[in-house]
């Protein structure tokens, strides 16, 4: 199923683009390469691909911040 976006639009709902900005906001303070990100974001929709994206979106940045992240 594809959504359709008005004036095609990277996000369909608003917690989407706060899930983007939250991920590039944890990498750039946990200095972490994007690539990183990417890598995670990859696996996580490998694991689970009828997920919806941007649902893996999430797992990949609360993975990223779990395991990174200064205790």
């Amino acid at each position: 199923m594809t959504l359709e976006r008005p004036d095609d639009q990277p996000f369909t709902e608003p917690w989407q683009a706060r899930a983007f900005a939250m991920a590039v906001v944890a990498a750039d303070r946990m200095d972490v390469p994007w690539d990183e990100f990417g890598d995670r974001l990859k696996a996580a929709i490998a694991a689970r691909p009828d997920q919806p994206y941007y649902e893996s979106w999430m797992d990949a940045l609360e993975e990223l911040v779990r395991d990174l992240a200064p205790a």
